[in-house]
C-alpha cells in the first residue's frame, strides 16, 4: 500500500513531504504501544516527579541509540541475532509482567526500581527494541537518510508526549496495561517472525489493526474511585453530639429557671379573686 503511495505518478515534485508525512503517521501508530511500554515502566518509580525525569533522560539516551541504529540500519538489517535480541528482550518484558501479576498483589507489576539510575537504561533499551521494528519498516518506506531522521526525531518527540499521558491514564483505566503489555508481545512476536521468515510477516495495515482493537479494549473500563462517605442525616458525630447535649441542657436550664421565677412571682403578687 505505502508503495503504491510513493510509486504514484501524483509524487512529482511533492515525494519528500509525502514521504516525511507518511514517516511521521507510522512513528506515531507505532509509537502508541511503545509510549505505554515506557510509561509502566518509569512507574516502577514511587515518585512522580522521579518518573518524568527518567522518561526525559531515557528518550535522551533512546535518542542517541535511534540515530545510531538508523545511520547503521543498512549493517544492522543483515544480522538476524539483533532483532532476535530485541524479540526476546520485549518478549521477557510481557512474561515478567504477567508472572508478577499473577503471584503479586501489587498495584503494578512492571519492573521496580530504588533509583532514577536504574530506570533510564531499561527505557533506552525498550524504546531500542521497538525501534529495530520501526526502523526497518521507515527504511522500506523511503532509502533518503535524512528523511528517516527526520521522521525518527518527531516521532521519538511524539513518543515522550504519549508516554507523558498514559502516565496518567493507567491510573484511570483498568485494562490499559494489560493492553500496553499485548501491544509489546505483539512486536516482540513480530520481530520474531521476521527472523524465521521475512515472507511470512503480515503486512502493516493487520499490526496497526491489532493494536487498535487491543487499546479499545484498554480504554473500555474506568477505575472506580470510591468518594468520602458523608455522614448521614440523623447520625452524629461525637463532638456534634456533645454540642447538641448541652445546647439541650441549656435550653432545659432555661426553661427551669423561668419557670421557677413564674412560681416566684405568683406566689408574692396572688391574683384577686372577684366574686
Amino acid at each position: 500500500m505505502l508503495d503504491q503511495i510513493i510509486d504514484s505518478p501524483l509524487h512529482i515534485g511533492i515525494e519528500a513531504p509525502l514521504v516525511l508525512l507518511v514517516l511521521v503517521f507510522l512513528e506515531s501508530v507505532l509509537s502508541a504501544d511503545n509510549a505505554i511500554a515506557l510509561a509502566a515502566i518509569a512507574q516502577g518509580l514511587e515518585d512522580t516527579k522521579l518518573q518524568r525525569q527518567a522518561l526525559n533522560l531515557g528518550l535522551v539516551v533512546a535518542y542517541v541509540l535511534r540515530m545510531s541504529l538508523i545511520l547503521t540500519a543498512t549493517w544492522v538489517k543483515n544480522f538476524w541475532q539483533f532483532q532476535l535480541l530485541g524479540a526476546a528482550y520485549l518478549l521477557w518484558l510481557v512474561f515478567q509482567y504477567f508472572i508478577s501479576s499473577n503471584s503479586d498483589g501489587n498495584e503494578h507489576h512492571g519492573p521496580r526500581f530504588d533509583s532514577l539510575w536504574q530506570a533510564i537504561p531499561v527505557i533506552a533499551l525498550t524504546d531500542l527494541a521497538f525501534s529495530l521494528d520501526s526502523v526497518t519498516t521507515a527504511i522500506a518506506v523511503s532509502q533518503e537518510t535524512w528523511l528517516v531522521l527526520t521522521g525518527a526525531t518527531i516521532g521519538i518527540i511524539s513518543l515522550r508526549f504519549m508516554a507523558g499521558l498514559f502516565i496518567r491514564w493507567l491510573d484511570e483505566y483498568v485494562h490499559l496495561e494489560d493492553a500496553g503489555y499485548l501491544t509489546v508481545a505483539l512486536v516482540g512476536l513480530r520481530l520474531l517472525v521476521r527472523v524465521i521468515n521475512e515472507d511470512i510477516l503480515p503486512p502493516e495495515w493487520i499490526m496497526i489493526s491489532a493494536i487498535a482493537l487491543i487499546f479499545l479494549w484498554g480504554f473500555s473500563q474506568r477505575t472506580v474511585t470510591e468518594l468520602p462517605k458523608e455522614p448521614e442525616q440523623g447520625v452524629l458525630s461525637a463532638g456534634e453530639g456533645a454540642s447538641v447535649a448541652l445546647e439541650t441542657q441549656g435550653s432545659r436550664g432555661a426553661e427551669e429557671l423561668l419557670s421557677t421565677g413564674a412560681l416566684e412571682q405568683k406566689e408574692e403578687n396572688p391574683e384577686k379573686v372577684v366574686h
